[in-house]
């Protein structure tokens, strides 16, 4: 009896090191789930890449190294400065309609200071000399020395987490199956499922809308730049974001602002009785550059998901306003984790009966809810 009682009470010593355990890593986790969450983006978002470089670069870690620094390094910083300006395009355009955001304004505050120091980094190279350039960058640095050290902070976090799950995503997995794994194969089939629909969220939609909203940034600035007097193209980086925005709906989001923005400019030109030359060219790039290429090129990897388009848009809607900026990310997140939950385990929970993912029928979500892998599944 009394060794029985000594047994009882070291595991209970031991559950209650498990929760002070479990406790301290989601404190950690909650504290910084917006850098967890966008590294797992990153990771989902780099690893076909990181695969196909993986069969000619050895070894792996030199193959996460080159997908990461010369792929999503480089996309994250240009749509970090694409943002910053677009924010600041958001706060010349509500200053000169005196309009107010309130509470969503003071949270956007500091990103819209920041990024009047990124604003138009051609001023740099009006200084009158190089040693102004650098004191003027320098007090810039200086000014927002906080806010840029926890940014970068945060960028290396993010990069470190994308970068071991690029390389022991393997081990990670083969460890959750020989811990958590049973005999009907539930767990494994439910993490598959997951993992697929991660894929085509992360590396789809969203990557889709990163690159379609710098496109349109880049190619609104730089028509804007060539437009004749008073036919110009207005916050071009604004509606860029906005563009990129949009292309989470299929078919028709892209044009729900090139069009009108496109008709704007039309009658701007008839105002002025000239520019039908730039209408033409804005016409073309649009449709062209900004609409047909991005889903030519990326469109493809966005099909075949089992997920219903509604139930994705609400998760972009909801996710932003319940959690912030990174509700982009977790809200989708937390969509595929209880879509399969609702479509793999519930109905076995529900009924009693033993949890047999062969059992399975078409997914009520949308698509026919195999588990077949693809470029983004895990191997």
């Amino acid at each position: 009896m009394t060794a029985f009682e000594n047994a009882d009470r070291a595991r209970v010593a031991w559950w209650a090191v498990a929760l002070a355990l479990a406790g301290a890593l989601a404190y950690t986790v909650y504290s910084f789930v917006g850098t967890f969450v966008f590294g797992v983006f990153v990771y989902y978002a780099t690893r076909p890449v990181y695969r196909r470089l993986k069969r000619w670069i050895r070894p792996p870690t030199l193959a996460a190294l080159v997908s990461l620094f010369t792929l999503a390094l480089p996309v994250l910083l240009l749509v970090a400065y694409t943002t910053a300006v677009g924010l600041q395009e958001l706060d010349a355009f509500l200053a000169a309609r005196g309009a107010n955001l309130g509470q969503l304004e003071s949270l956007l505050g500091p990103y819209i200071d920041v990024s009047a120091a990124v604003e138009d980094p051609q001023s740099l190279l009006g200084e009158p000399s190089v040693q102004a350039a650098l004191q003027t960058v320098a007090e810039n640095a200086v000014g927002y020395a906080g806010f840029l050290t926890n940014f970068f902070v945060h960028l290396f976090a993010m990069i470190t987490i994308a970068f071991y799950l690029l390389r022991d995503d393997h081990k990670l997995a083969s460890w959750f199956r020989r811990q958590f794994g049973d005999d009907a194969g539930v767990v494994e089939t439910y993490g598959r499922a997951v993992d697929r629909d991660f894929s085509h969220v992360f590396f789809g939609n969203i990557l889709f809308a990163f690159v379609t909203g710098v496109i349109a940034a880049v190619s609104y600035s730089a028509l804007d730049s060539l437009a004749p007097a008073g036919v110009g193209i207005p916050y071009p980086a604004l509606l860029g974001m906005l563009t990129g925005v949009a292309s989470l709906v299929p078919i028709v989001g892209i044009k729900l602002v090139y069009l009108p923005l496109g008709g704007w400019l039309a009658y701007l030109v008839v105002q002025q009785g000239g520019g039908y030359a730039f209408l033409g060219t804005f016409g073309v790039v649009a449709f062209v550059v900004v609409d047909v290429i991005p889903d030519l090129v990326l469109r493809p990897y966005v099909s075949g998901r089992d997920l219903h388009l509604g139930l994705v848009m609400l998760a972009y809607i909801f996710g932003p306003l319940l959690w912030g900026w990174y509700g982009l990310f977790l809200g989708p997140v937390v969509l595929v984790l209880v879509v399969h939950f609702v479509r793999i385990v519930l109905p076995e929970l529900v009924a009693g009966d033993p949890i047999e993912p062969e059992a399975l029928g078409p997914s009520p979500f949308g698509g026919d809810g195999s588990d077949e892998e693809d470029d983004g599944a895990d191997a």
